[in-house]
């Protein structure tokens, strides 16, 4: 089977939707797949990637790649034609942000002024490039619903939803009928080399600026994303705050991962004199070290449409803690492998379940369940690798009913 996979940009370190594509087409590689990444930008790293458009730009716009690729696809066979883009002439279409909509309401949402909430949700499309798109992702589904209405011939991608979470999405915004959506959860690549002298160092590290010592037997809830606001870093500083002034079995503290600006972040830290309780150590290429040394994964979420660090923790058998705006969620339960809460601004329900875990026996058992239940099989890029390949024969089958 020969298969495209469109992505805009080829690119690993811009992003986790980057870094899945690329693990996506190599898992499919390992499966006997010949399995081509076609961008509009980037570095041909292999001869896996070709990159269609001046791989000097940052962006392309989408009619100028859509020019491109009908080129190459006339020029190329390909069995799938997998796209993350919103392009109508696809097999499949993987939003791996979700249903533009629905990202641009949580986004609003993540701002605490209600008068802002509604300034960014009004103009949250003056952005030309995402309202070219989100025009893109609603023909696409009016197509498809169009053409089961007449009976007819379907026509449109499928779309591959990530979550239960993006699926309703689609039903919601677009009113896309079941038919024309298939989940096929989220998947990461599991890490096994975790480098314990690196971890070790890391270790011993946040525990000299945090003036710990192990004899204290701290707990340590690790935070990782690029969007500190969208994934609710402050939300999540106010409960360490409650948390703090709780009783709890171990001592709590917060590990904050990713690049950007952390100076309000760290001044509402002093504000609420918990300073001494949260160290930001910036970005890093080695989760699994991180992961290795935390003992739980926290992301009090606003929107996404399946977290890769949460997918990560779980595959390092780590307990985890997010909200119902995470797809992520449809792979772990509740009270077993960790706890799910509702909205991130409830920082009082956030407080309560970190508190449940400054336990080492909860946090044991979470862990336990986590590898009885081999979860880290089910986060895996080789099963959603799987599970789309299954989708693709049925297409193939399906096409050549007709």
């Amino acid at each position: 089977m020969k298969v495209a996979i469109i992505t805009e940009r080829a690119n690993i370190t811009l992003g986790g939707a980057e870094k899945s594509v690329f693990e996506l087409a190599a898992a499919m590689v390992l499966a006997g797949v010949d399995a081509k990444i076609l961008a509009a930008t980037g570095t041909a790293h292999s001869n896996r990637v070709k990159v269609l458009c001046d791989s000097t730009k940052k962006r392309v716009s989408l009619k100028t790649f859509e020019k491109a690729l009908k080129q190459h696809l006339s020029e190329n066979h390909y069995d799938i034609i997998h796209s993350t883009l919103p392009y109508a002439f696809a097999d499949i279409y993987q939003p791996r942000g979700g249903s533009y909509p629905e990202a641009a309401i949580r986004n609003a949402s993540s701002y605490k002024r209600t008068t802002v909430r509604f300034f960014k949700l009004f103009t949250s499309f003056a952005n030309i490039k995402r309202t070219v798109l989100a025009r893109a992702e609603k023909k696409l589904c009016r197509l498809a619903r169009r053409s089961l209405g007449e009976g007819g011939k379907q026509d449109g991608p499928i779309v591959a939803a990530l979550s239960e979470y993006v699926k309703i999405q689609f039903k919601k915004h677009y009113n896309l009928p079941d038919e024309r959506i298939c989940i096929i959860p989220n998947g990461i690549k599991p890490a096994h080399n975790i480098n314990k002298t690196r971890s070790d160092k890391l270790r011993s590290q946040i525990l000299a600026q945090l003036k710990l010592k192990e004899a204290q037997q701290p707990v340590f809830f690790v935070f990782a994303a690029h969007n500190f606001r969208l994934k609710g870093l402050v939300p999540l500083i106010r409960a360490m705050k409650i948390l703090t002034e709780k009783l709890t079995k171990r001592p709590p503290y917060l590990v904050a991962v990713g690049k950007g600006s952390v100076a309000k972040y760290r001044r509402l830290c002093r504000k609420l004199k918990i300073a001494d309780k949260v160290i930001f150590i910036g970005p890093t290429s080695h989760m699994q070290n991180v992961l290795d040394v935390t003992d739980v994964a926290v992301l009090p979420t606003y929107y996404d449409p399946s977290s890769r660090f949460i997918l990560e923790a779980l595959a390092a058998g780590k307990p985890v803690i997010t909200t119902k705006y995470n797809g992520a969620a449809d792979l772990y339960t509740a009270e077993r492998h960790g706890k799910i809460f509702d909205s991130p601004d409830d920082v009082d329900s956030l407080a309560e379940a970190m508190k449940y875990f400054c336990s080492t026996e909860n946090i044991a058992a979470a862990s336990k369940a986590i590898e009885d239940d081999d979860i880290e099989t089910k986060v895996s890029i080789k099963t959603h690798c799987q599970k789309l390949l299954d989708l693709y024969d049925t297409i193939i089958e399906n096409r050549t009913k007709k």
